[in-house]
């Protein structure tokens, strides 16, 4: 079985009751002391606990007196599809696999997606130990609208590339989270303010460390004041969504989804997200794609 681009053995024969799990476990982003009970506990018990990098989890490990035993072993970004059959194999055989990535909760812009996804599709337990999440500790202490929101990840370093993403956010009304590094916060709040002017936006850096900020202001007095200092530690940016949505007409509605479906999503995943983006119906956004599928105008 393929699931994304990697193999995922098939779940056959297996008494699944019995069989182990694999447990995402959230970590401090900053503090040890916002370590929960429950993750200390799982952690101790685990047969195994996959980390991004087996040097930073030892000082977790070693502050909530927690052995490693040789039960540590390295999950990052360039091996994780390469462990999907392994950690299935270790779940199969009744182990409790935990993983934790350096700081917040796995898969969230870290390793984690590709082998949780490949343990559920073998059909075995997944599970999580739920805490500490900088998309969500940004998130509350923002004062921004927290009702609706939507996770971008890290900015592209590229300014082609980021200048895409911002031309996609242009009209995205929900409050927008991403992550930045500090060498270059200053040249990506510049180019927000070219793009959007005067919105809302909070920088908070170094949460929960001793050095915590949390900076709110317009984009264009955030992009004087980080232009014009150094900055250090984690940064998230959460951004106020569009206050006002112009009406879609046809034309409009073409432009997005000839966007869609050129990235290569399916007619309905493009009609879906145009169709929600600009709060017109469905149907609507589905015949256009449709209409521009047909005519090969993509």
């Amino acid at each position: 079985m393929l699931v994304g681009k990697y193999h995922v053995m098939p779940n056959e024969g297996v008494d699944v009751e019995n069989s182990g799990e694999l447990i995402l476990v959230a970590t401090p982003i900053g503090n040890l002391s916002d370590a929960s009970l429950r993750m200390i506990e799982t952690l101790k018990e685990a047969d195994v606990v996959y980390c991004e990098d087996t040097r930073h989890s030892r000082t977790l490990l070693r502050a909530h007196q927690i052995s490693a035993a040789g039960r540590l072993e390295s999950l990052h970004e360039h091996n994780e599809v390469a462990l999907c059959d392994v950690v299935i194999e270790r779940v199969r055989r009744g182990e409790r696999v935990a993983l934790i990535t350096d700081a917040g909760t796995p898969g969230v812009s870290d390793p984690g997606y590709k082998v949780t996804a490949a343990v559920a599709a073998a059909g075995l337990r997944v599970t999580t130990i739920p805490g500490p999440s900088a998309v969500i500790a940004a998130l509350s202490v923002s004062g921004l609208p927290t009702d609706r929101f939507v996770m971008e990840g890290f900015i592209p370093r590229k300014a082609s590339e980021r200048d895409e993403l911002w031309a996609r956010l242009t009209l995205e009304p929900r409050t927008i989270i991403m992550f930045e590094s500090p060498q270059r916060i200053g040249s990506s709040l510049i180019s927000m303010a070219q793009a959007w002017g005067d919105r809302r936006v909070v920088v908070a850096r170094e949460l929960t460390k001793m050095h915590e900020e949390v900076v709110r202001g317009t984009v264009s007095e955030l992009a004087r004041r980080f232009s014009e200092q150094d900055t250090r530690g984690e940064i998230v940016v959460v951004l106020e969504g569009a206050a006002d949505r112009p009406a879609a007409d046809d034309e409009t509605l073409r432009s997005a989804l000839r966007d869609e479906l050129g990235s290569g999503r399916s007619l309905r995943d493009a009609a879906r997200s145009v169709a929600e983006l600009y709060e017109v119906a469905n149907r609507r956004a589905y015949d256009l794609a449709l209409e521009i599928r047909s005519s090969k105008d993509v």
